[in-house]
């Protein structure tokens, strides 16, 4: 399946996201992985994971389903 986004799209963190996802928060697709590179994205659904940017610079790897 293709991605729903790709690089520098404009993004929001689902309010059902984890805490840690930062819930609400506008951020920018920095990374996109179709496949899992190594066991860190285990801990994940299967699908798409994307990092994502926030506008203080810091970053997270989320599930395509966290975002909207």
């Amino acid at each position: 399946m293709k991605p729903r986004f790709t690089y520098d799209d404009v993004v929001h963190v689902r309010s059902t996201a984890g805490q840690d996802l930062q819930p609400g928060s506008t951020a920018s697709i920095v990374g996109v992985f179709e496949t899992r590179p190594g066991p860190y994205f285990d801990k994940f659904p299967a699908g798409t994971v994307y990092t994502i940017e926030f506008e203080d610079g810091s970053s997270v790897e989320i599930h395509e389903e966290d975002l909207e």
